[in-house]
């Protein structure tokens, strides 16, 4: 050691001196797009603003237009694009050229705690801690300002006078809510969204400095801070270490390095930390993240040589048979005495409600939403999480489960399948005491019988003797018709002869059979396309004359809704309208001064043929009726107008037409977007 010293002799010591003047306002500033040479010291500083909290700062700086590197065609450029022709006091570049720039800050490290800034004065050393490391660049917040100038703009363009062409919107009911409390676990989620950091770091206020140069007296003044104010020892403590703890500083415990590490979020586990976990544990997890998996893919990622038979007694335990596949128990995903994020709805009730829909999964391949929601009563919000745990929706047919069926497991497990089904039995007990249902409920009425029924053959023979006798009337209706009717030249249509009767409605009792007319009804003539022989009844008139009256412009699509809803507000046996099929709608709307618009809808539309058949107004004995029909007009050459081809038009064929007269026109028969009126109905959403 003594030889040591010798060779490496101490040359001088240097006293260290801990200042804590500046210890929370320093900040060391880098800028890391321009070289170390290039500094912007002698750069007018224009104005600097800081948000401590989040250690946001930006400064805005000057820039040399008389320099020649300075395009000035290309400032100006710029000016206009950021501002705009007029001249306001908000405007970014007041001088009509891009004559300054904004730096913004960037964090460069968020532990400051091993960096200070020293200074060496007459043989010591006094080092301050810094705040923040602060990396400055070119913030081009201007050119989002200049891009949102050039959308408003073609916005104005795109859409006319604006101040006219969107039309009155009519009333809607709308749901009133009253805010549930608010969970401690979805506290927590919100407040780590990135929707609440931004609205918070928003809240926090800028502070507005001022800039003072390198060489400015203040500066001076303010440097004196980085050195000591008091050189005793006694004041420097922090400096004053037994060789011990120095070396601890230098080199500390493992267990720090511990702490030290990044914590992942808790719901994402690693496949290598899953498999320290015990076989129950590891199944459980991969099903509360997963919802609904074959039992195949389960087998795949538990670690190799695993025991089939054990696995298939932990899934048992978190998970049910659907089709086959397994999805997680609803007590796993909604454990005791906690509540939905959405509504904070209880777990207990969650539980059953998603039963209810794991169930129906058990008859079908799909759902539809309505029937879950009209049976559970929960918040649209928690029956979409519910389906979207175990199914995804399909255009026209609900929602369909997530996975085939895995009759492979079935058939090589016949003895979990079957305790499984026993276990469904109980639930669906249990839910039908709950929601007050059967599950008869839930089986198409032509659908058939789980059990074969035996019928002998004279049971056979005298049932289809007494079919006969009961068919023999209607039967022989028909074929007095065909005859009758041969000789007869059927009325063309306006729609084609394969139509289906129109359903009024699913659930209407009002004599007829969800709302479907029955094939041997007396009251219609099928060997006339369908039309009633009885005629059109006052009632149905007197309903499409008051609709047309108050709504001018309908679809068949619409018209047929407005029905249905006529119909569901009638009293319970009313049998007013017994059967009417789409032709005896259209008939009706013919006979109630009303005519067909023959719109030329694009051959890309996917409009419903139904939506396809508008229908207007065309009598009222008004003289407003010629500019109805000459909308209807235009409409026949083109499905979207502009607002300007109607005023000329109408200009053209009856003279000066006022601004209120348009906008009558307008607001009775069509709808607007993006600059063009369309029909009514007519707008594909």
């Amino acid at each position: 050691m003594a030889s040591g010293d010798e060779d490496d002799p101490i040359i001088e010591e240097i006293d260290v001196y801990l200042s804590k003047s500046l210890a929370d306002k320093l900040y060391l500033l880098q800028y890391p797009v321009r070289p170390g040479a290039m500094t912007y010291d002698d750069v007018n500083h224009l104005s600097a603003k800081i948000k401590p909290k989040q250690q946001r700062l930006e400064l805005e700086m000057a820039i040399n237009t008389m320099s020649p590197n300075y395009c000035r065609s290309k400032g100006e450029q710029i000016a206009l694009n950021v501002d705009g022709t007029s001249y306001d006091e908000t405007n970014t570049y007041s001088a009509k050229m891009m004559d300054k720039q904004t730096f913004s800050s960037m964090q460069a490290t968020t532990n400051t705690s091993r960096y200070a800034a020293a200074v060496f004065r007459k043989g010591e050393l006094h080092i301050t801690p810094l705040t923040g490391i602060l990396q400055m660049r070119p913030s081009f917040s201007y050119l989002d300002k200049a891009d949102s100038k050039t959308r408003e703009r073609e916005a104005a363009n795109e859409g006319g006078d604006s101040s006219q062409d969107e039309a009155e919107e009519e009333a809607k009911a709308i749901t009133v809510r009253f805010a549930r409390p608010e969970s401690e676990q979805a506290r927590q989620r919100r407040i780590q969204s990135y929707e609440f950091l931004q609205k918070k770091q928003a809240e926090e206020p800028w502070i507005h400095l001022q800039y003072h140069g390198a060489k400015d007296s203040r500066s001076d003044h303010e440097r004196q801070y980085l050195f000591c104010q008091s050189v005793d020892a006694s004041q420097n403590s922090e400096l004053v270490k037994t060789p011990k703890e120095y070396l601890a500083m230098l080199m500390p415990p493992l267990a720090e390095e511990k702490i030290a590490k990044p914590v992942g979020p808790s719901n994402v586990l690693s496949m290598a930390q899953l498999r320290t976990l015990p076989l129950g544990e590891q199944v459980k997890t991969l099903m509360k993240n997963v919802k609904v998996m074959p039992f195949a893919n389960l087998m795949g990622l538990l670690a190799s040589g695993t025991d089939q038979t054990s696995v298939l007694r932990c899934i048992q335990q978190v998970a049910l048979l659907v089709q086959g596949n397994w999805v997680v128990k609803s007590d796993v995903l909604y454990p005791k005495n906690t509540c939905s994020a959405h509504s904070g709805v209880p777990a207990e009730v969650l539980c059953r409600a998603r039963d209810f829909v794991m169930w129906r999964f058990t008859l079908d391949r799909s759902v539809m939403r309505k029937e879950i929601a009209s049976i559970i009563k929960l918040p649209p919000e928690d029956v979409k999480e519910f389906l979207e745990h175990v199914a995804t929706p399909r255009i026209n047919r609900g929602w369909e489960f997530l996975l085939p069926t895995d009759a492979e497991f079935i058939k090589k497990h016949p003895d979990v399948a079957h305790r499984q089904n026993m276990l469904w039995l109980g639930i669906q007990s249990k839910l039908e005491k709950v929601f007050n249902f059967s599950k008869e409920d839930f089986v198409p009425k032509n659908s058939p019988q789980s059990e074969p029924v035996h019928v002998s053959g004279a049971q056979r023979l005298k049932i289809a003797q007494e079919r006969a006798q009961e068919n023999q009337a209607s039967l022989q209706r028909d074929l007095d018709s065909r005859r009758a009717g041969s000789s007869v030249q059927n009325k063309q249509e306006l729609i084609g002869d394969g139509e289906e009767p129109m359903d009024t409605s699913s659930s209407i009792h009002n004599g007829s059979v969800n709302g479907y007319p029955s094939a041997t009804s007396p009251c219609m003539d099928h060997t006339n396309g369908g039309s009633p022989s009885n005629g059109l009844t006052p009632e149905l008139q007197d309903f499409v004359t008051k609709t047309f009256q108050k709504h001018v412009v309908l679809t068949l699509n619409e018209l047929k809704r407005l029905f249905n809803l006529y119909l569901a507000s009638m009293p319970a046996g009313q049998n007013v309208f017994s059967s009417i099929s789409d032709h005896m709608l259209q008939d009706a709307v013919l006979l109630c001064q009303c005519k067909q618009i023959m719109v030329p809808f694009p051959a890309q539309s996917k409009l419903a043929p139904d939506e396809r058949k508008v229908f207007g107004l065309w009598e009222t004995g008004e003289d407003f009726d010629k500019h109805r029909r000459l909308l209807y007009d235009l409409f026949t050459k083109n499905h979207r107008v502009k607002r300007n081809a109607i005023q000329a038009k109408l200009a053209q064929e009856f003279g000066d037409v006022s601004k209120a007269e348009v906008d009558r026109l307008l607001r009775e028969c069509c709808v607007s977007s993006a600059g063009f009126w369309f029909l009514k109905g007519t707008l594909q959403s």
